[in-house]
């Protein structure tokens, strides 16, 4: 396994930051979203029969494989498949990027391999064969003007690759197999749609055990046809949450007054009740192979619709996930690595069961 350094994981807290939480501070500076500047230039589009435009794929090494040292002794499988839509990484020079990244810069990929891919996408590695595209990304500036014609032509563009990407999976790969689609943040803003095109009513959605899509708002009416998840080994569901700091929330959250779900990723419920802090199983920080056994609890904040969790202040210190805003967005998937990683083995063990 290779070892991650230290720096890697720094600049991935400084650079991933999460686009309404950024909003919000440059509003509060006041400055102004015309800082932008526009850019039509379109780089290649990735061509997913080449194994280089796959971040994760079971055909080659790569940051998914890695196992924790923790986990040495684990005994894994390959049940069932992951599609994973990372989140944005394409974050550098506001005033001068292109809208859309580069699939082909090297630079850009290898940071989101030993972050994103690392971090997040590892999580699935002891019961699925692992797949994350990479996709033509918009950049972090697009959040700043979401409704603009050329920020929405941005997000269209990158979730088309994923959307191909996908199509590929399926026609190539997939076999009939059990399928979770994962994501986090500009990914699961996709992952939305790509639920909505291929599983909302249609065949595929019985092969689906469970949608991971999480540091997005999933909204009340988002998915009519498909389950909100309210059980540890419930199958056919989305399950989603967005980290806060327990009482904190920003203006966009206020602004969307409780039109969310989010589901509790200790207890797997929508309920408030505060998990006890022994029921949560471990997070990973900075260092891949150390297991952060502090526990922590979390609640569904009421009225609200957000996780909030309970962490001491040496804690976030330690993680690297400390925010003087209270958003947690960072970590997401890092403060329940170990229970994102038993419920999913919870969940395609019940699909398995009644299929």
């Amino acid at each position: 396994m290779k070892k991650i350094h230290l720096l890697s994981f720094v600049i991935f807290l400084a650079c991933s930051s999460f686009a309404q939480n950024i909003r919000e501070r440059l509003k509060e500076r006041g400055q102004q979203q015309d800082e932008v500047k526009k850019d039509d230039a379109v780089p290649p589009p990735p061509n997913y029969t080449e194994l280089y435009y796959w971040a994760a794929h079971p055909d080659k090494w790569d940051y998914s494989d890695s196992i924790p040292s923790f986990l040495t002794n684990e005994t894994r499988d390959t049940s069932a498949d992951v599609f994973f839509l990372h989140p944005t990484t394409y974050t550098s020079d506001f005033q001068n990027s292109n809208m859309n990244a580069d699939v082909n810069d090297s630079v850009l990929n290898h940071h989101t391999d030993i972050t994103t891919i690392l971090y997040q996408a590892s999580v699935f590695n002891g019961n699925c064969r692992v797949f994350a595209p990479r996709y033509r990304q918009a950049h972090l500036k697009a959040y700043f003007q979401m409704n603009s014609e050329q920020s929405q032509a941005a997000f269209d563009l990158a979730y088309e690759d994923l959307k191909t990407a996908f199509q590929y999976y399926l026609d190539h790969w997939n076999h009939g197999r059990p399928i979770i689609i994962a994501a986090h943040s500009q990914g699961a803003m996709h992952a939305v749609r790509l639920l909505k095109d291929f599983f909302y009513g249609k065949p595929l959605q019985k092969q689906l055990v469970c949608a991971y899509v999480v540091g997005w708002q999933i909204k009340k009416d988002d998915f009519k046809k498909l389950r909100f998840g309210n059980s540890p080994d419930e199958t056919g569901c989305v399950v989603g949450w967005r980290t806060y700091k327990k009482g904190n929330e920003d203006f966009l959250v206020k602004k969307e007054n409780g039109n969310s779900l989010c589901v509790n990723p200790i207890s797997w419920k929508t309920d408030s009740n505060w998990t006890p802090k022994e029921m949560e199983k471990g997070a990973v920080g900075r260092d891949f192979n150390k297991l952060i056994s502090d526990k922590i609890s979390v609640s569904v904040a009421p009225g609200i619709n957000i996780l909030w969790v309970e962490i001491p202040d040496d804690l976030e210190q330690r993680s690297g996930i400390a925010s003087r805003f209270g958003n947690f967005h960072i970590a997401d998937y890092n403060l329940f690595w170990m229970d994102i990683r038993e419920n999913v083995r919870q969940r395609i063990e019940a699909y398995l069961k009644h299929e």
